[in-house]
């Protein structure tokens, strides 16, 4: 159905120019809605025939939601070429208000529709029963029904929460994977089993539910094992997993244990029969948080015990004698010592030292491992002056964007050089990829050194490189030079005057220059290409093309 819409090669251009050009843009939330796209579609259909409008593009998103731009590529492409200029359509079709997204902040819905209007791109609504012609009440009646597509997701993630919140307080598994000798059983609504689930796979009917069921004996022994060598012979996490590695057993995604995993299992109140649920939440697409206890859903007796609840609370009270919240006074104190005993700090120092916090909470703590550093008075020799200058360094990108974009579009009024942007540079001619990066220069170089630079060339296609050299401080850019450059050479390109004829590069001391040669380059490439000779070809006595018999000569 989508694709009987879509303008195929062969078609009679003249046809494009006798009605207006349009795209459209389809999303669907879950897979489940299987012909949700089709309807849209068929809808759509019919308001273009009725307009006399021909659709020559879709966008689409399936299994989407609605909520935010993260994830839908249709709607990131669509934006992509309204703002790139790409866009060769006068409108844009879509079913309803709701398919345009369910955004909680209905000014982030009308920004992405303001981008398509400012691109020449009108955005219409098929279905719904105002037009999007910008009038008084138009406007008003959008911003209501953008604050009802945005209302509808709100009470369906409250209706949502409070029924899994009702089904694990009976006992039901109401989350995702479980973790190591646990297994989960799908039942009908009689509780009759209908088989285990493996991992990825779901429930497919509403009516149906899911219980959780101790593992084999063998899991289960490596459980109670575990417990045991916490509780009983005073081990840590780390040894304890290092122990299981060793004996080859591995967890439950048949991947050695790490310290991380055996804590999960020693703080699992599955192992003792209780269901619990809403210990974290992550509503409407926002940050996940840490509920209080007290609003936790608990289910005693759902599954059958495997280690013995007093057990268990030892595991636990031993864990909150171990596991103690200490000031950053006390933080900094023993860093400190640890300094003095070592003669050096790093991050593997930090996490092997006994007694000490690991080094993510220095970092929580104090903003960076290098903050931490300095208030114990210790200098890393590691060369760490890029992250002071990145935020501006990422300034002087933006600003050397702008420039670029009117040298490119000088080039192409000029010049005659068909220019098309990408996300590294643009593409001349539809052949030639100019990309532009950045490149930093060393700090720690010793002065009878030649100085150098470096830049990130990750992904960087194959072309001409224009690199922005930035000065002493990294805090503007010295000079540019423009380099012929292979995909797929390095991750890091580094750079010195010395190395630049080798590289078969040039230095330019503005921008200005290095675009003024690389259109004469493009210049240059077009005219050998129009007075390259065509390739001379033998007849035959009746006149076919003479071809070359390859199995001749042996």
């Amino acid at each position: 159905m989508i694709n009987s819409l879509v303008v195929r090669k062969g078609t009679d251009p003249a046809k494009l120019h006798r009605a207006s050009r349009a795209a459209q843009y389809v999303r669907m939330s879950t897979e489940l809605q299987r012909y949700s796209i089709q309807n849209q579609a068929a809808a759509i259909a019919a308001y273009a025939q009725d307009k006399n409008l021909t659709i020559i593009r879709t966008y689409i998103d399936e299994g989407r939601s609605g909520l935010r731009l993260k994830g839908r590529t249709g709607l990131v492409e669509l934006i992509d070429d309204v703002r790139s200029g790409c866009a060769d359509f006068d409108y844009l079709l879509v079913y309803d208000v709701s398919r345009w997204g369910r955004f909680q902040d209905v000014d982030e819905s009308a920004h992405y529709e303001f981008i398509c209007k400012e691109g020449g791109v009108r955005v219409v609504y098929c279905a719904e029963q105002f037009d999007n012609d910008g009038s008084l009440l138009s406007s008003i009646i959008k911003n209501i029904k953008r604050v009802m597509a945005a209302e509808y997701s709100r009470e369906l993630s409250v209706k949502v929460h409070a029924g899994l919140c009702k089904l694990a307080s009976l006992g039901y598994r109401a989350g995702g994977p479980t973790t190591y000798g646990l297994r989960r059983e799908l039942v009908d609504e009689s509780l009759h089993p209908k088989g285990l689930l493996r991992k990825g796979e779901y429930k497919s009917l509403k009516s149906d539910r899911v219980l959780v069921q101790a593992g084999s004996n063998e899991e289960n022994r490596t459980v109670r094992w575990i417990f045991d060598q916490f509780v009983e012979e005073r081990k840590c996490d780390a040894e304890i997993a290092r122990t299981l590695n060793q004996a080859q057993v591995n967890n439950h995604h048949g991947r050695p244990w790490t310290p991380l995993m055996i804590h999960n299992v020693l703080k699992n109140e599955n192992y003792i029969g209780k269901v619990v649920y809403n210990r974290t939440s992550k509503q409407l697409g926002q940050k996940l948080r840490s509920n209080p206890p007290e609003q936790w859903v608990r289910a005693t007796g759902a599954i059958k015990p495997i280690v013995d609840e007093d057990v268990f609370e030892r595991a636990r009270r031993i864990m909150a004698d171990r596991y103690i919240a200490i000031s950053e006074d006390e933080m900094l104190k023993r860093l400190r010592t640890a300094l003095a005993r070592r003669g050096r700090l790093t991050t593997r120092i930090i996490n092997s030292t006994p007694g000490l916090p690991c080094s993510d909470s220095y970092v929580d703590h104090f903003g960076s491992l290098r903050k931490a550093y300095a208030l114990v008075g210790y200098t890393a020799s590691r060369d760490c002056d890029w992250f002071d200058c990145r935020d501006n360094s990422s300034a002087i990108l933006a600003q050397n964007r702008e420039h670029i974009r009117v040298a490119l579009q000088k080039l192409q009024t000029e010049g005659g050089t068909k220019v098309i942007p990408n996300e590294f540079g643009a593409t001349l001619n539809g052949k030639l990829y100019l990309s532009f990066v950045l490149a930093r220069r060393a700090t720690n170089v010793d002065p009878k050194h030649v100085p150098f630079w470096r830049a990130h060339t990750y992904r960087i296609p194959s072309g001409l490189l224009a690199v922005g050299r930035l000065n002493d401080e990294n805090r503007s850019i010295q000079d540019y030079a423009l380099i012929p450059y292979c995909q797929g050479r390095a991750t890091y390109l580094r750079l010195s005057d010395v190395a630049l004829p080798r590289l078969r590069g040039l230095r330019f001391a503005t921008l200005d220059e290095l675009i003024h040669e690389v259109g004469k380059r493009t210049a240059a490439s077009r005219r050998s290409a129009r007075t390259r000779p065509a390739p001379s070809m033998q007849l035959t006595k009746s006149g076919r093309p003479r071809t070359k018999n390859v199995h001749a000569r042996r």
